[in-house]
């Protein structure tokens, strides 16, 4: 039996890389997945590493080239590449465009192609601005059709008290209930 087809869109809040890679990992042993990174994941060096090595530790766990650019990902809808599509770590910044159908990047393009086809976008939030500027948008998606999200908290109350960052640990289990209609709960514990 084939494995079913996840897209999976890294965004850069480059502090949350070494979990999320740790959990496509642990996911490509169930799905058969297809990596997708912004512009700013693939392109910039940080203090928590480079790109260019971020970029091979996906392309080795998955089996398959990194796409980057709005024209790889444009087909991603039309040629039905994906079952169901996962952007993790999900900045405000994408949340915002996604809320808005801004498609000027590569994971807000993808995110579009894949939703053609009516099948669920899983988004694990990791945004320091999440309980103030990005707040009402984490709303809207979160009242619109085929969005899901992975159950998140408060990542540090006292040194930044707006933010918020999903457990990582649960996107499997937020694929698997996305993929029948359902949304994980508690959401936000």
């Amino acid at each position: 039996m084939d494995k079913i087809k996840l897209g999976f869109c890294l965004t850069g809040s480059f502090c949350t890389f070494e979990k999320v890679i740790a959990e496509v990992k642990k996911l490509s042993e169930k799905y058969d997945i297809l990596p997708i990174m912004s512009f700013n994941a693939y392109n910039l060096d940080t203090r928590f590493g480079k790109a260019s090595e971020h970029i091979k530790r996906l392309e080795d766990i998955c089996g398959k080239k990194v796409l980057a650019t709005i024209p790889e990902v444009e087909p991603i809808g039309p040629k039905k590449y994906t079952d169901i599509m996962v952007v993790a770590p999900c900045t405000g910044n994408t949340i915002t465009k996604l809320a808005y159908s801004v498609t000027d990047t590569p994971v807000t393009l993808a995110v579009k192609s894949h939703l053609r086809n009516q099948k669920p976008i899983v988004i694990a939030v990791s945004t320091n601005d999440a309980l103030s500027g990005t707040s009402k948008n984490i709303g809207l998606l979160q009242n619109t059709r085929n969005y899901y999200f992975v159950p998140y908290t408060q990542d540090n109350s006292s040194a930044k008290p707006t933010s918020l960052v999903a457990d990582f640990t649960l996107i499997d289990k937020t694929v698997e209930l996305a993929l029948n209609g359902k949304q994980i709960q508690p959401m936000i514990y």
